[in-house]
């Protein structure tokens, strides 16, 4: 249906008014109305009254046609046309106004929706690139191996053995990066779901103490509490998850530490929660480094990192858990004076 234009709407609302006034005009004459005053009132009266409704009307009709696709427009859904008239006709304010505001929201919330789609478009970029290079490094050295052995070197007793073992190496690298790759994606979805339960935190850094003492002697890094208690502190959280938050911090202080330095692990009361605390005295972080040390794959020593092994979602993963948790995580860090990670877990 094709709107009346203004200039259209105009002729008719005259050539209407034309026609009541002659009409006002002949019922006078019919009914022989001789008072003058009441014969312009009686002419005025009938003439706004048409006037009145046909601009109101025609009007109400003009906005209304040109609203309408504006409004399907900003507010994403299918009015009908009663529905749309009826909110139109409901508004004491100035429609116009009312309109203006209306597309200045829908403007600013899609050039909102825009800027996120760009940074994550960029975000898919960077991690696609990311991803590529960290399994290309061990699928590139397991080729390399596997070429030289099948070229006879599965037959020299001096490389033999040892290849296989770097190919192994490199395929365990593999397979941990892939499983983080899958635990950061269920994390985000929301499909794996954290079994809560109470447990006594304290020992749950023993248990990690254990099971890398051998990783932090090699290291020569003591482990060790910073306030050692006896009385257990309990929390409330998922206890497998938490164990891999602790050993990722655990490993990363012992990897990046210094050779005679400490990892110290502390536990803070704070009211409804327990602070845990994983500090060190390593080769810390730069200022700089410390906003995006939680984003996948990235490294402040791409090549030191690579060397100590590991995927380099380890910090995504832990942010992830402990997010998933409803608590938060921090980090404080100094370069050459070591680096403190410390989250937070509902207390029992």
């Amino acid at each position: 249906m094709n709107t009346i234009s203004p200039k259209q709407q105009a002729i008719i609302i005259a050539i209407i008014s034309s026609i009541c006034t002659i009409l006002a005009g002949i019922l006078v004459f019919l009914f022989e109305i001789g008072n003058l005053y009441a014969t312009f009132v009686f002419v005025g009266l009938v003439v706004f009254l048409v006037v009145y409704l046909l601009v109101y009307y025609s009007l109400n009709n003009f906005i209304f046609n040109k609203l309408k696709p504006i409004y399907k427009t900003i507010q994403s859904i299918h009015f009908s046309e009663e529905q749309l008239r009826a909110d139109l006709e409901e508004r004491d304010r100035d429609l116009v106004k009312e309109v203006q505001d209306d597309v200045l929201k829908w403007a600013k919330r899609k050039t909102h929706e825009i800027a996120q789609l760009k940074q994550l478009e960029k975000y898919r970029r960077e991690f696609l690139g990311d991803v590529s290079h960290e399994l290309k490094t061990p699928i590139f050295n397991i080729q390399g191996y596997i070429t030289t052995l099948i070229d006879g070197g599965i037959h020299d007793d001096t490389i033999n053995m040892k290849y296989l073992e770097r190919a192994e190496k490199s395929v365990n690298r593999l397979i941990t990066i892939v499983d983080d790759l899958e635990s950061i994606s269920r994390l985000e979805s929301g499909e794996l779901k954290l079994e809560q339960q109470k447990f006594n935190i304290v020992k749950l850094v023993e248990d990690v103490f254990e099971e890398y003492e051998m990783l932090a002697r090699e290291r020569k890094i003591k482990l060790a509490f910073a306030n050692k208690t006896d009385k257990p502190v309990f929390v409330f959280a998922d206890k497998q998850k938490i164990y891999e938050v602790l050993s990722n911090l655990v490993v990363n202080s012992i990897k990046y530490g210094n050779k005679g330095g400490t990892t110290k692990v502390d536990f803070l009361d704070m009211e409804d929660n327990i602070l845990v605390e994983i500090a060190d005295n390593g080769i810390g972080i730069a200022e700089k480094d410390l906003p995006r040390i939680f984003e996948r794959f990235f490294r402040t020593d791409k090549s030191r990192s690579r060397e100590m092994g590991g995927s380099g979602l380890g910090l995504s993963i832990v942010k992830h858990i402990i997010e998933a948790h409803n608590q938060t995580v921090n980090v404080r860090s100094k370069l050459n004076q070591g680096s403190a990670f410390n989250f937070t877990l509902s207390k029992v």
